[in-house]
């Protein structure tokens, strides 16, 4: 597969990991489907760290856009393009490692929830294979359910996003050495020029030199 169109492949596989890692950031914020805890300040920090909308959300959204275009003919589908994408790769790689972490302490913190007559985070250990431990939450319900499920999403999500801008660096540097098999940066090759049947070959020569088109068309019968 040639490098360009590797790297329209990874964007588009990039776009849609954007869209669910923003979105779980986001819907962190309304436990129960409320806006009640988030004006009370009852969310977690690792909520707040926004690890879903900036790492997994903006710094990979950056890259995907430009990733996308070295696979285009033009500017940069090129050898230029294709090196500045490694350094865009490079900023993606961080974003997600950056939501993977938040995401991987939001789980291992636990749940911001009301226990035992007081706001707290309850747990210290693990309590993720244990749910009967779940029950000392009473308030937002099944908030441990939501916690784990959203940044469990979130963990898996930026690992997906590492892995594929990982694979554009390399994708990069080859791009870089070799080209991007586009059209715009095709060599050596000219085309055959444009005949005219009703001329000699001397005739077409000098009419292809004065016109300066050298575009291929149907001689006829």
């Amino acid at each position: 597969m040639c490098t360009g169109k590797c790297s329209r492949c990874i964007a588009c596989a990039l776009y849609p990991l954007v869209f669910m890692s923003m979105l779980c950031n986001i819907i962190l914020f309304f436990p129960e489907g409320s806006v009640k805890y988030s004006k009370e300040g009852h969310l977690t920090d690792e909520v707040k760290y926004l690890g879903g909308l900036i790492g997994g959300g903006l710094m990979v959204l950056i890259p995907a856009l430009f990733i996308s275009l070295t696979g285009e003919d033009g500017c940069c589908g090129n050898r230029c393009g294709m090196f500045f994408s490694i350094g865009f790769a490079a900023e993606g790689v961080a974003g997600a490692l950056y939501s993977f972490i938040v995401a991987v302490a939001g789980i291992g913190n636990g749940p911001l929830c009301f226990s035992n007559g007081e706001w707290t985070r309850p747990f210290k250990d693990s309590y993720i294979s244990d749910s009967k431990k779940w029950a000392v939450c009473t308030e937002p319900k099944n908030v441990v359910q939501f916690n784990t499920g959203l940044f469990g999403t979130l963990i898996a999500v930026s690992c997906l996003q590492v892995i594929l801008c990982a694979i554009q660096t390399i994708n990069g540097l080859f791009g870089c050495l070799g080209g991007t098999c586009n059209k715009s940066e095709a060599i050596g090759e000219t085309p055959p020029l444009r005949t005219n049947p009703n001329l000699n070959p001397l005739q077409n020569c000098a009419s292809a030199a004065g016109s300066g088109d050298f575009s291929t068309t149907d001689s006829g019968d």
